[in-house]
């Protein structure tokens, strides 16, 4: 294999992809330029997600405004009861060429207050509609899934989600992010043309070790879905997009294998899998 070694985006050497972060957070509001500024320094480019219209616009005018940013638009699942899902707005936001990304969308049957069948039907309508978005404009998909504590249900009803949707949009493809499904789930998402992501939560819980050994290199991707879950060295703390090196030390030492390879594959994967403009 020869991976890619870095990529080049206006100039800017990039060393890591932070597959999914939320630099347009408030969280951030004091110190975004700085933040912006040490990821280029350190060689690292990151895809800024929307989780609502607002957040979405955000997102993309950071990316217009610095060449090592990108962005996704897209409705969080969480929001699918607070705001509505626009066509066609999200559209005009996604045409845009520094969207590589449709979402952050997917299903999540944990965090809301009661999950029932409504809600998990509407969060699939949505999620149906950011497929038909990212299928139409040959997008990547970037999917949140969140089972219910002790099982993998919200995995199982994605599957199948996506196994109908790979039939009518043979060349969908995307990362699931925040991956906490076991082998099985992995495997299974792999097989429809996904990765999966990680985040420095492996820096401190053993949970995800086994999916990280034992799916292939070519599927993983990195990132930090800052400003949550800090890595074990600022654990509590906010987090940023310069944890997404403590992420791929992280699978490298999980994984057995050399940090260098690790991290010119990482990166090359999220150059395949989001179409970034590259140095080869």
């Amino acid at each position: 294999m020869n991976p890619v070694r870095n990529l080049i985006s206006n100039g800017v050497n990039v060393k890591y992809v932070d597959a999914h972060c939320h630099i347009q957070f408030d969280q951030y509001a004091q110190d975004e330029t700085e933040i912006i500024g040490q990821m280029r320094a350190s060689g690292i480019a990151g895809i800024v997600v929307g989780v609502d219209y607002e957040s979405s616009k955000k997102a993309l005018a950071l990316a217009e405004k610095h060449e090592h940013l990108y962005a996704s638009v897209g409705l969080h699942p969480n929001r699918v009861a607070q705001e509505s899902f626009s066509e066609k707005e999200m559209r005009a936001l996604a045409e845009n060429k520094k969207i590589v990304a449709i979402g952050e969308c997917g299903l999540d049957f944990f965090r809301p207050i009661e999950v029932n069948d409504e809600i998990k039907a509407k969060q699939k309508e949505i999620l149906q509609k950011h497929i038909a978005l990212a299928a139409a404009l040959d997008k990547a998909l970037i999917i949140h899934a969140r089972p219910s504590k002790g099982t993998m249900d919200a995995y199982t009803d994605l599957i199948e989600v996506l196994k109908a949707a790979k039939a009518e949009y043979p060349t969908l493809r995307g990362d699931i992010h925040f991956f906490v499904g076991g082998v099985a789930e992995a495997e299974a998402l792999i097989a429809l043309g996904f990765t999966i992501s990680f985040t420095a939560v492996i820096t401190f819980a053993r949970d995800y070790d086994d999916v990280i050994k034992s799916v292939p290199l070519g599927s993983i991707l990195s990132e930090t879905d800052a400003p949550y879950v800090a890595p074990l060295s600022r654990r509590g703390t906010r987090n940023d997009p310069l944890a997404v090196q403590d992420v791929v030390a992280k699978i490298a030492e999980i994984r057995g294998e050399d940090f260098e390879v690790v991290r010119q594959n990482l990166l090359a994967n999220a150059k395949r899998l989001f179409a970034l403009p590259i140095l080869s």
